[in-house]
């Protein structure tokens, strides 16, 4: 039958090898010409697959017929296939353990190296191949909870396909997961299309007008925060300093408080007329940053920034944009610090 003509397959006989060896054990000592016969397979392919018998020890020189070739009962056949498999499988699982000690070795040596840079729990790095490295690292560290600030430029959405790494072990693993991005990501399809896997993934995501940087903190033990600046490398930096974490952390859960849960965007506006995002940039401008540094903090583009700085100026009646975030300081808007 066909799915017994199969059956050595996983003991690593090919098929035409095992009807030949089928045909040999019904007819001793057969010449290749009548195993061709037998077997409709032609006597090239008989003779090769002979071959393969005996490099099996399947088939041996008869002793009744030294020039003909005698099969092995099927029982010891067996037997020697799969103390061939089990030789095969000792040896394997000896590379895969030196292997293992290996890359040990290389962890260690690379940790220690990384060690002997860090400068009391920090450890900076640069380019984008070595922070997605370490973030997929924080991802697999990640036990309990993972806080993610994802912060960026329009068009730049992070955490999209290229970090996805980061979110999927630890919501695998039933880790809680919490992002909060930019309300400007809520007109970015692609951000949109991420925040929406990620929801359901089963990871909670809220919206800020503003975020006070980009980082990811895991189990609140350790963190990446991003360092590079508008026309900066990607540069990032690994904290491991307790206090410093906590600090990071107890950030995080204050800006979550405040953000909303992402939706359709919001196009409810105060009584006054003012956004989220308005009173953010009354907040930079009070602050003195400039039109460049407030469309980097807001996520939104140079033009939309300088839109959203004009009406918060017309809002305020304000000649300028300081004296627009000086007032909106003075009525109450924003902390009388901003001022």
């Amino acid at each position: 039958m066909r799915t017994s003509e199969h059956i050595l397959g996983r003991l690593g006989v090919d098929p035409r090898a095992e009807r030949v060896y089928r045909a040999l054990l019904a007819q001793p000592h057969a010449e290749p010409a009548e195993l061709a016969c037998r077997t409709g397979i032609s006597e090239e392919e008989v003779d090769r697959s002979l071959n393969r018998l005996a490099g099996l020890a399947l088939v041996r020189p008869s002793a009744e017929h030294p020039r003909r070739l005698y099969a092995v009962s099927p029982r010891l056949g067996m037997d020697i296939l799969l103390a061939r498999q089990q030789a095969e499988l000792a040896a394997q699982q000896q590379r895969v353990e030196e292997s293992r000690a290996a890359a040990a070795r290389l962890v260690s040596e690379c940790a220690t190296h990384q060690h002997s840079a860090a400068d009391h729990g920090v450890f900076r790095m640069t380019g984008a191949d070595q922070i997605g490295d370490h973030l997929r690292e924080l991802g697999a560290l990640a036990e309990e909870e993972l806080q993610v600030f994802a912060a960026g430029p329009p068009g730049a959405f992070p955490g999209l396909p290229a970090f996805r790494p980061l979110y999927e072990q630890p919501l695998a693993r039933g880790v809680r997961v919490r992002t909060v991005c930019l309300d400007s990501a809520r007109h970015d399809p692609a951000a949109v299309a991420h925040a929406e896997w990620l929801a359901s993934a089963g990871a909670d995501v809220r919206t800020a007008a503003v975020l006070p940087t980009r980082m990811a903190v895991a189990d609140r033990h350790a963190a990446l925060v991003f360092t590079g600046g508008e026309g900066a490398a990607e540069a990032a930096v690994a904290v491991r300093v307790p206090g410093v974490v906590t600090a990071l952390s107890t950030l995080f859960d204050a800006v979550w408080a405040a953000a909303e849960r992402l939706g359709p965007p919001p196009s409810r506006r105060a009584a006054d007329g003012f956004t989220r995002q308005h009173l953010a940039a009354l907040q930079l401008l009070a602050e003195g940053h400039t039109d460049a540094t407030v469309a980097r903090r807001l996520g939104v583009s140079a033009r939309t920034a300088r839109r959203i700085a004009t009406d918060a100026m017309t809002g305020m009646k304000a000649r300028s944009r300081f004296q627009a975030g000086v007032l909106a300081a003075q009525l109450g808007y924003l902390p009388a610090s901003s001022a």
